[in-house]
């Protein structure tokens, strides 16, 4: 089956592969890592935007803990959090000639029992830094880098809170999955007014989880098992859209764990056309891949060697940045061409392994939704007859190979009232698909605002 990757914390039993093994700034100019030294661990910054990639080592007076949080700021400051029993300790981490300078910001507490703390992705502009308290009854974010006076609690969202992507391009708008009277639904939270506002209800019964978005064209990829009940589906829209969410069936494959963890910037107002990058995880080992909505089908390409697996970033000309990092090579990056009709060869004269693209999936769901996105409405169900193949149960190729499509057949399914599903057989396959009524959520004035 396909397990669709949910970001820390998540209690509710969802299966999520590792996290990524760094992290990148939202430009793309840094990242930052937790490095092995012997039996010890210490920060260490990339710098990612230069002529060729170099990592600055940052050692504290102790070595770091492997639970210790590192995120880089736009600044090339490293931002560390270190858990201490119920308090969470930030610090900045920046080089000073041979020795490590460290700028102490604050704590956090986090005395309720359950309660959970991480910090949220990268920021838009790279000036702040920003956490999630998840509670088992309420949420809340905090400032913890780039205010004036430390820590700073900002807005409380009811309920247990996971996840986290900007939807725009200023750091305002935060999307978060609540977890709310036994479902999980996608709330968007405006940092300016503390407001929280739906953003993804696909139906009454269904977990919908928002997993990257792109502020430039607007699309979403999302996690969500309506269209097959108890199974969670990779899907994707366009924010401020009428039309549905729809799930290709590509994006099924057997026995594999597909995360995606990058979106082609520079797209505006063209969703169908952003490249995604996708981390695959099965039995074989990890590997990539790339799609388009609108080609409709994956291309897998073999992981570089070391990849800091779930780390990468898009350039808007579409060459996928891979970081990684050997013996040989400590900081490298791998770039990878994702051009249409292109099956994913890395580009010529780039720093990296290049990788020879694999045989693609097979095409799915005929016709495409539109690029323009209507304000004021978001997408919200399943499109009738897009989410009903079946999928052979074939296990995923190893990585170094050449990974198979899934195999489809189609199945129509009509939009009339709602099929009863039918009880369980000992036949492998997915559960059967089933329509989804369109809801829509009033995010438009805080998009356009």
């Amino acid at each position: 089956m396909t397990v669709c990757a949910v970001e820390p914390p998540s209690t509710s039993g969802v299966v999520r592969v590792p996290e990524a093994g760094c992290v990148i700034t939202a430009d793309g100019s840094y990242a930052a890592r937790l490095a092995p030294a012997g039996d010890c661990w210490f920060a260490e910054r990339w710098t990612l935007d230069g002529p060729e990639p170099y990592a600055v080592p940052l050692p504290g007076n102790q070595p770091e803990e492997p639970g210790t949080g590192v995120q880089p700021m736009g600044d090339g400051r490293v931002l560390v959090h270190r858990p201490s029993a119920e308090r969470h300790l930030f610090s900045l981490l920046y080089p000073t000639g041979p020795g490590t300078g460290e700028l102490p910001l604050g704590a956090v507490e986090c005395p309720e029992p359950g309660a959970r703390l991480f910090l949220l992705p990268p920021a838009p502009g790279g000036a702040r830094a920003y956490a999630l308290v998840s509670g088992p009854r309420s949420s809340a974010v905090w400032l913890v880098a780039g205010g004036a006076f430390g820590p700073e609690r900002l807005a409380e969202v009811p309920g247990r809170c996971s996840g986290g992507v900007w939807l725009d391009g200023t750091g305002r708008l935060l999307a978060l999955d609540r977890e709310l009277g036994g479902r999980t639904k996608t709330v968007v939270l405006d940092l300016e007014r503390a407001v929280v506002s739906p953003l993804l209800e696909i139906a009454d019964d269904s977990d919908d989880r928002l997993l990257l978005a792109d502020p430039d064209s607007g699309l979403l990829l999302i996690s969500s098992d309506a269209p097959s009940p108890g199974q969670e589906r990779l899907g994707w829209g366009v924010l401020g859209s009428t039309l549905p969410v729809r799930f290709p069936e590509c994006l099924r494959l057997p026995d594999c764990v597909v995360t995606p963890f990058a979106i082609q910037p520079g797209q505006v107002l063209m969703p169908e056309n952003c490249a995604v990058g996708l981390r695959v995880d099965g039995a074989f080992g990890t590997w990539v891949g790339t799609w388009r909505p609108a080609e409709r089908r994956v291309r897998h390409l073999p992981a570089p060697e070391g990849w800091l697996a779930g780390a990468g970033v898009w350039t808007p000309e579409g060459v996928l940045r891979l970081p990684y990092a050997t013996r040989s090579t400590p900081c490298g990056v791998s770039h990878l061409s994702a051009a249409r009709g292109d099956a994913g060869a890395a580009e010529p004269g780039r720093t990296g392994a290049a990788a020879e693209g694999g045989r693609t999936g097979a095409a799915a769901e005929p016709g495409s939704t539109s690029g323009a996105a209507e304000p004021g409405r978001t997408a919200g169900a399943v499109e009738p007859g897009l989410a009903s193949a079946s999928v052979a149960d074939r296990t995923a190729a190893p990585p170094g190979g050449r990974p198979p499509a899934p195999m489809e057949t189609r199945v129509p399914v009509t939009s009339a009232p709602r099929p009863t599903v039918p009880p369980a057989t000992p036949a492998a396959g997915p559960a059967p698909a089933r329509p989804v009524p369109l809801q829509q959520a009033p995010l438009g004035r805080l998009v356009t605002n």
